[in-house]
């Protein structure tokens, strides 16, 4: 017989209660020491952790069918929590709110946090090298809104701009959850695809006065001008929408969230979401390959090594803020004593920003006040050298790098240094901080002497020699006294137990320092847990300076690990140049490659050289594997190393400053999406050729070779024309290609010049000498990759046959724009047929005439099968 809704046990009903607040949530439901999880909850926690599956009846379904049950221990719930959350599940956290012995009725509880991919505190969740930004996207009328969050650090971002801005700033950013309003998934998946793990919430946050009421609220001020931020509004939506999720996640303690901060699109160099892959900044293309950060990333503190990150994807586009970054890295590369100093120090840091922001939270463990401590005196003789180092931007740094010693002193009084993890483990305020801690202490650790102590003192003055004292459950500490001494026990004294051979009593005394001893172990923990607390709400006042300090620090150590980066790789200070357009490259290498070529193994360096005026496109032609494709990755990372303040690999590089890096390297074919190769060749060429300007720097590799050879050569031709004569898109452009009928468009065309990436042919097989050279090529070689690739004899034998005889009959290849004779093939020995059909064959002709003739509307089947028979017997000849 079903269960009605009022047979559900009391607990099950308060389960139900809060579990439909948050129904999309998985439910961690605190039950004594275990969290419980239940039903399909259950179902899924057991999956995805791997614990047991229970069932049982227990009241919990109203259908009266057993419950699916699934926990862990409630000291467990750091180890649990990041396989939920990483797993992509919203895990809500309900605890109890009230001590169970201290109620006989049902334990009150409540959910204390929604932990979600983008709001996770735990370090066990976060990854120390990344940020872990929470985004929310607003489909604005004039503009499409973007703004991003890191709670862990309370970095907040804000801006606004096309669809085609906004994507490129969530891959750069790569939040790990996208908010936006419900029922507009189509048209968040038609712009930024379905990769995000997403969240949707009400219509009404998604508005003006809503978004700025919060902002204005949480900020305490009057007007976001402050910010920079008033005009974007577009964006400020999105902010708002933002801080009214972590009020429903309950994630209200955000005082460490201290401003808003505009992402400046005009500071930084553009890079698109192709030329980040293509490049391989962040993430190599294969899974044993190497990226350039994991060439250029030397930083020691977790706020280095996720800055760097961000610079690597945002190169700036200002002369002066570039000159200002190589200048520190300048002194770090000439002052080696300096570079030891701020390396060592930096070691004892720690991840500052994050601990700062556990502060505000209320989150922060004994063990990371101690970290904070320990970093706050490490920095004490970083500010000093930089100071004294000689650098403007330095001592600019050294200045506004806070010691805070007032705080630093306090956690180094009042915090001991081996301090454990958990308040509630004891152990964490020093002696002499608090008198009554001191007093508990010693209540609690000198018991057996104070006791001692009675017991000398009472036998001494009753004269009972035999005196002892004991303790059990029942009455707590005693006093035995064997019979033969009961005259002489005091009338003050009182009996609680005969036995055969001694009584037992107790006195006030004894009373009075039972309750100390007894409770002393709970008031400690308490006292601790209090001071602790008030050392915590102190701390709170020093957030925005450790944040900033947090920042000083992270850009020392980014710059500090180009420094050694420059040392390791023998990279050299690029010229930066704001007014001319020029790119001017001697002997560059590839950053990741050179450090991955067997030992005894140099790379090739090649001159890259790229102007306004007389060399804008560089054709490069070549054969296949001789090293076009690094040269072009080559010169768009030394370009992007030099305007992210980093040394480059040449013997001397001047750059005029590029506004966007464009990338058409190598196929990234999105065959799922049902997109062909040709389909994205040309979706990336046209995003090219629609945002390009005359500082841009253009990479094409083998474009247009996802069609036929005449269409390919068609489009290339057509693309590097219209950057060579459209003044707004004459970009510095490298175009490696294997249409060596590209090469004619020199004779035609001022600014383009030839190139080859040459190769040395000895006893019949290819040498690659890597080496740039003038002049274009004839050959690709394909052949003779394909026999170093494997692939049979015969084959290779085969195809070098029917080259020899196209070549042969071909005589016009290489002339663009006109036609190219067929030819004829000679079958091979395995009596397949291979033919071309000349325009002019006899019999061609013939076929095509029948065919010319034919009435098409008023042909009958019958009649259609027999005018192919026909046909077949004039190709046949039977």
């Amino acid at each position: 017989m079903a269960k009605k809704d009022n047979e559900l046990t009391p607990m099950m009903k308060q389960f139900f209660s809060f579990k439909a607040q948050h129904p999309d949530a998985m439910l961690l439901f605190r039950c004594g020491d275990f969290y419980e999880t239940y039903l399909q909850d259950a179902v899924d926690a057991s999956r995805i952790l791997g614990i047991t599956l229970t069932r049982r009846s227990n009241g919990g379904q109203q259908n009266g069918a057993p419950t699916e049950m699934a926990g862990f221990p409630h000291h467990a719930l750091d180890t649990y929590l990041p396989k939920l959350v990483r797993a992509g599940r919203r895990v809500a956290i309900c605890d109890q709110l009230e001590d169970p012995k201290l109620t006989r009725k049902l334990v009150k509880r409540g959910i204390t946090e929604l932990v979600t991919p983008g709001v996770a505190m735990t370090d066990n969740v976060l990854n120390y090298k990344e940020n872990n930004f929470l985004a929310a996207v607003n489909f604005g009328k004039a503009a499409c809104g973007v703004a991003f969050l890191d709670i862990s650090t309370g970095e907040f971002l804000t801006g606004e701009g096309s669809y085609d801005y906004v994507e490129k700033l969530l891959v750069n950013f790569s939040p790990k959850e996208v908010l936006f309003e419900r029922g507009k998934r189509d048209v968040f998946e038609r712009y930024f695809g379905n990769k995000y793990f997403t969240f949707e919430l009400d219509d009404w946050v998604f508005t003006e006065q809503a978004a700025e009421q919060k902002l204005l609220k949480h900020f305490g001020v009057k007007s976001l001008k402050g910010f920079g931020v008033n005009h974007l509004r577009s964006g400020i939506v999105a902010s708002g929408a933002i801080l009214q999720y972590l009020e429903m996640t309950q994630h209200t303690h955000i005082g460490h969230i201290t401003s808003l901060a505009r992402i400046e699109e005009e500071r930084y160099v553009r890079l698109d979401k192709f030329t980040i892959r293509s490049l391989e900044l962040l993430h190599p293309i294969q899974d044993d390959g190497s990226s350039l950060l994991d060439v250029v990333d030397n930083t020691v503190t977790p706020m280095g090594a996720r800055m760097l990150k961000r610079w690597l994807v945002f190169p700036l586009r200002d002369a002066k803020a570039i000159s200002d970054r190589l200048d520190i890295v300048d002194t770090f590369f000439r002052h080696p004593d300096f570079r030891e100093l701020v390396d060592q120090r930096f070691r004892r840091v720690g991840d500052l920003e994050r601990i700062i922001s556990k502060v505000a939270v209320g989150r922060v463990s004994p063990r990371e006040v101690v970290q904070l401590k320990t970093a706050l005196q490490a920095i004490v003789p970083v500010k000093d050298a930089c100071m004294t180092a000689g650098d403007e931007g330095l001592r600019r740094i050294g200045e506004n790098i806070s010691l805070c010693e007032s705080l630093r002193d306090r956690i180094a009084r009042e915090i001991n240094e081996d301090s454990p993890q958990l308040v509630s483990k004891g152990g964490v305020i020093r002696d002499g901080v608090n008198a009554e801690l001191d007093e508990l202490r010693r209540i609690s650790t000198g018991g057996k002497e104070y006791l001692l102590k009675i017991q000398e003192r009472e036998s001494e003055a009753t004269g009972i020699a035999s005196l002892k004292i004991g303790y059990n459950n029942v009455f707590g500490y005693y006093l035995e006294v064997r019979n033969i001494y009961k005259d002489k026990v005091p009338q003050d004294w009182v009996r609680k137990q005969t036995l055969a051979q001694a009584e037992r009593y107790i006195t006030q005394e004894l009373k009075e320092y039972e309750e100390k001893i007894l409770g002393a172990e709970d008031k400690i923990l308490a006292l601790e847990a209090r001071l602790f607390n008030e050392l915590v709400i102190a701390m709170q006042e020093y957030i925005p300076a450790i944040q900033t300090d947090a920042s000083l620090i992270a850009k020392i150590d980014c710059l500090l690990s180009f420094a050694k980066a420059a040392e390791q790789h023998r990279y050299i200070r690029p010229q930066i140049e704001a007014d001319e357009i020029v790119l001017d490259i001697k002997q560059g290498r590839h950053p990741v490659i050179e450090t991955q070529l067997p030992v005894g193994e140099t790379y090739v360096p090649n001159d890259v050289y790229l102007d306004d005026r007389r060399q804008q496109i560089m054709m490069i032609t070549g054969p296949n594997m001789a090293g076009k494709s690094a040269l072009l990755r080559q010169t768009a990372l030394i370009v992007l190393m030099a305007q992210t303040g980093c040394f480059v690999p040449a013997e001397s590089a001047k750059i005029g400053l590029v506004d966007k890096i464009f990338t058409r390297v190598g196929a990234s074919d999105n065959i799922s999406l049902g997109e062909s190769t040709f389909m994205v060749e040309m979706t990336e060429a046209s995003n090219i050729l629609n945002n390009v300007t005359p500082r841009s720097l253009v990479l094409f590799d083998e474009l247009g070779r996802g069609t036929s050879t005449y269409d390919g050569i068609s489009i290339a031709w057509a693309i590097v024309e219209y950057l060579h004569e459209r003044p707004k898109a004459a970009a510095r452009t490298l175009f490696a290609t294997h249409y060596h009928e590209l090469n004619e468009m020199e004779k035609h065309f001022q600014r383009i010049k030839n190139y080859n990436v040459s190769v040395k042919e000895v006893d019949n097989k290819v040498i690659f000498l890597r080496k740039l050279e003038r002049g274009g090529s004839e050959h690709s070689f394909g052949i003779h990759v394909a026999q170093i690739a494997g692939m049979p004899k015969s084959i290779v034998r085969r195809a070098e046959a029917i080259l020899k005889q196209l070549e042969a009959d071909n005589a016009q290849v290489g002339s663009v724009g006109k036609p190219v004779h067929a030819e004829r093939i000679t079958p091979g020995g395995d009596g397949m047929q291979l033919s071309f059909f000349q325009l002019d064959d006899p019999v061609l002709s013939q076929v095509r005439d029948e065919i010319l003739g034919l009435d098409i509307n008023n042909l009958t089947p019958v009649e259609a099968l027999n005018k192919l028979n026909e046909i077949k017997k004039i190709v046949t000849g039977k």
